[in-house]
């Protein structure tokens, strides 16, 4: 597997690769790769000639008061589990390469960006948007691989890729969860002992909400209440939304619809944990 932290590297194998007509799969990720990022890796292999992995924090989708500086990081161990998958790059950059010095453009998609994280992270998508935009020209790539889990961040590339008329497919994956149905997350590193219990709290609200949609309720309120009373049920929980949107466009709706995004974000303790179903 190569490793590369330049540009410049990774378009010079990409040209080898496309002049022996071999397709590429990428899996953006900003490191410490766990299972949830290994599905992704394991499907793009399956689907793919050549994957390549970016493994890299990436600054400008982190606001103010945000994690960037305390992101956990550990590239070795990101690096195995790669090669262990059969990824074929790894494209490990810093800052400065990706961006150079008094750094101006950025792509923004309206409308789905407005609600559920976009709320209380303004920046945050426009920061994914132009990193993962730079990533596809790169790579040029058939395929890029992105989890549910982050459903508004799936719902918004492929929004972005579509409209801009980016020649690549965007494959959406399910949530890979431990066994107590905790969503796998590099933040989950974060939680204590005790937090880590009560983070649990999320995949059963939502459970409970799914399976009231599932059972044909229609009213989105009542959908709400039932996840926002299991969740401040759990003390060490701080909720930042539950919403209910359709999975569209990602609007709040008051009936819902055939086709719906139920997302929550919750604090345990100091950590911020997102999670969500979809049904179709």
């Amino acid at each position: 597997m190569l490793r590369t932290t330049t540009k410049q590297e990774v378009r010079e194998q990409v040209k080898a690769w496309k002049a022996e007509g071999l397709s590429i799969g990428l899996v953006p990720t900003m490191g410490y790769l766990h299972e949830g990022h290994g599905s992704l890796i394991a499907r793009a292999r399956k689907e793919n000639d050549r994957v390549i992995v970016s493994d890299f924090v990436n600054p400008i989708q982190f606001g103010p008061k945000e994690d960037l500086a305390t992101y956990p990081r550990d590239f070795e161990a990101d690096c195995k589990l790669c090669e262990e998958l059969g990824a074929d790059l790894i494209f490990h950059p810093e800052p400065e390469e990706m961006y150079a010095e008094n750094f101006h453009s950025y792509v923004g998609v309206n409308v789905l960006s407005e609600n559920l994280c976009g709320k209380s992270r303004p920046i945050h998508f426009n920061g994914v948007c132009t990193v993962v935009t730079k990533l596809f020209m790169l790579s040029q790539a058939d395929r890029a691989y992105f989890g549910q889990k982050d459903a508004q961040q799936l719902a918004i590339v492929r929004r972005m890729a579509r409209d801009l008329d980016y020649n690549i497919e965007i494959v959406g994956c399910p949530i890979i969860r431990e066994e107590d149905g905790l969503a796998k997350s590099s933040r989950n590193t974060y939680l204590s002992a005790e937090e880590r219990k009560a983070a649990v709290v999320l995949h059963r609200a939502l459970t409970l909400g799914e399976q009231l949609v599932r059972s044909g309720e229609k009213d989105a309120a009542k959908v709400v209440a039932a996840i926002t009373k299991e969740i401040e049920a759990e003390p060490l929980a701080r909720i930042d939304y539950v919403e209910l949107v359709d999975w569209n466009e990602l609007q709040p709706q008051s009936v819902v619809p055939d086709q719906v995004l139920v997302a929550v974000a919750v604090y345990i303790g100091k950590t911020r944990l997102i999670d969500n179903f979809i049904v179709e």
